[in-house]
C-alpha cells in the first residue's frame, strides 16, 4: 500500500483531499503540528518533516500551497513533492526552490501558471480547483425548516471586506501617494476581467511603500525581484479588494436586501444586514444553498482563475452571480450554469432580474450543481493530478 506524507496547516481543503487519497487506497501520514502551533521555529519545521520521511518510506509529500523548505528537503532526499496552490497571491512561488526537480506544483490560475511555468517547465502544471459534493449533499439532507429560514437571504456574501488585510491602513503616506493609490484603485475598479495593477506600479511607488513599511514583504532566496509583485498584489491588490467589496455591497443594499457574513469590521457599510462569521464546513454551505443569489467577488490577484468559492457555491446547489473571470467560460455556460456581471450597472440589472424570475434562477442553480457533480469533484481532479505526477516521474 502506498504511503504519502501530507503536511497540514489547517487549510479547509485538506480533509476533502485526504478523504480522496484514502479512497484511492493510499495510507496518509499526517504532519499536522502547525494546525495548533502556528509559530513553529523554522528548524523545528525542517526536523518534523525530515523525521517523518526518514521513518516512513513515502511515495511523495503533499501540501496545499507551496512550501520552499519542504521542497528543499524532498530535493535532498529525492522524494517527489506534490502541492496544489489554492491561493493567490502566493509569494513563496518566487523562491529559488520552485526550480527543484522533485517538485510537482499545480496552480489553479492559468495566468499564474503562465508566469511560473517557465521557471521549471517539466514540474509545474495547471489544475483548476474542485469541490466535495458528497460533503455538501450530506449537509443539505439534514437541513431543518428553522435552518432554512435562518440562512435564507435574497442576496448573500460570505467573506472578508479586506479592511483588516489592507496593509495601507497602517502606513503613514503623503497626501500625494494616498491620492495616487486611490486613483489606481478606482481605475482598476472600472475594469472587469483584467488586472493592470502591476503595470501601474512604478519604482517611485515601490520605493515609497518600502520606506513606509519596514516589514515590506519579501521571500528569502527569490529567483527574481518581487518588489513590484508585492506592491501590486498585496498593497494595491488588497486595497482594491476592500474598495470593490464595500462598493458592491453598498450599491446593492440601496435597492435590495443584502446579507453579509464576516468576521471583520462592517463600519463602512450602509443598509447591509451584517452577521458574524460562520463555520466554513458546516454553516457556509447552508448559506449558499438557501440564498436566492450568492455573490462572488474575486480579488484581483486571482487574475483569470476560479476561486474555491465558485466551486463550493455551485456544489451546494446555490445560484451564483460572480464577477467575470476569463476562465469561467472554459468550464461553465454563462446564463445556464451560473451568471457573471461586468459592471456595477450590469450587476444591479441581473440581481433585479433573478430576484423576480425564480424558475430561471433555480434552473440555473441546478444546472451548475449537476455540472460540478459530474465533472469537477476532488476525485476527478486528484485522478488527473496523480496521472500527471506518475507520467512525469516515468519520463
Amino acid at each position: 500500500m502506498m504511503e504519502i506524507l501530507f503536511y497540514r496547516y489547517g487549510n479547509i481543503c485538506e480533509p476533502d483531499i485526504i478523504q480522496v487519497f484514502e479512497e484511492f487506497g493510499m495510507t496518509v501520514i499526517e504532519e499536522s503540528t502547525e494546525i495548533t502551533q502556528k509559530n513553529i521555529a523554522p528548524d523545528v519545521r525542517v526536523r518534523l518533516i525530515a523525521e517523518a520521511l526518514l521513518t516512513h518510506p513515502c511515495r511523495f509529500v503533499f501540501s496545499i500551497n507551496f512550501f520552499p523548505y519542504i521542497s528543499d528537503i524532498c530535493e535532498k532526499l529525492s522524494i517527489p513533492y506534490v502541492c496544489w496552490s489554492v491561493d493567490c497571491p502566493v509569494l513563496e512561488l518566487f523562491s529559488e526552490s520552485i526550480r527543484n526537480r522533485q517538485n510537482r506544483i499545480f496552480l489553479f490560475d492559468y495566468t499564474q501558471y503562465l508566469r511560473f511555468h517557465p521557471e521549471n517547465p517539466d514540474c509545474i502544471f495547471y489544475l483548476p480547483l474542485a469541490t466535495n459534493i458528497d460533503r455538501w449533499d450530506s449537509i443539505m439532507a439534514s437541513l431543518t425548516p428553522d435552518e432554512k429560514a435562518y440562512y435564507s437571504s435574497d442576496i448573500s456574501f460570505v467573506g472578508s471586506l479586506y479592511t483588516e488585510k489592507n496593509l495601507l491602513h497602517s502606513l503613514n503616506l503623503s497626501p500625494y501617494t494616498t491620492g495616487l493609490i486611490h486613483g489606481i484603485v478606482q481605475a482598476q475598479l472600472k475594469v472587469y476581467g483584467y488586472n493592470f495593477l502591476e503595470e501601474l506600479t512604478d519604482t517611485n511607488l515601490i520605493s515609497t511603500l518600502k520606506t513606509a513599511d519596514v516589514n515590506y514583504l519579501s521571500v528569502p532566496k527569490a529567483y527574481t525581484n518581487t518588489d513590484a509583485y508585492v506592491a501590486a498584489n498585496y498593497y494595491l491588490g488588497f486595497a482594491t479588494a476592500e474598495a470593490e467589496r464595500i462598493q458592491v455591497l453598498n450599491t446593492l443594499a440601496q435597492h435590495f436586501p443584502v446579507t453579509l457574513y464576516t468576521r471583520g469590521s462592517t463600519d463602512s457599510l450602509h443598509n447591509v444586514i451584517c452577521r458574524n462569521g460562520i463555520s466554513t464546513l458546516t454553516e457556509m454551505p447552508k448559506v449558499f444553498h438557501c440564498s436566492k443569489i450568492n455573490l462572488n467577488i474575486t480579488i484581483k490577484s486571482i487574475q483569470s482563475g476560479l476561486s474555491l468559492r465558485i466551486w463550493d457555491i455551485l456544489g451546494c446547489g446555490g445560484f451564483l452571480l460572480s464577477n467575470y473571470q476569463t476562465e469561467i467560460p472554459e468550464y461553465f455556460e454563462l446564463g445556464k450554469d451560473l451568471d457573471c456581471y461586468e459592471s456595477l450597472s450590469d450587476l444591479k440589472e441581473k440581481v433585479a432580474y433573478y430576484l423576480t424570475h425564480d424558475d430561471i434562477r433555480m434552473e440555473i442553480a441546478n444546472n451548475g450543481y449537476q455540472k460540478v457533480k459530474q465533472h469537477h469533484s476532488y476525485r476527478q481532479r486528484l485522478t488527473t493530478m496523480l496521472r500527471i505526477v506518475t507520467d512525469s516521474l516515468m519520463q
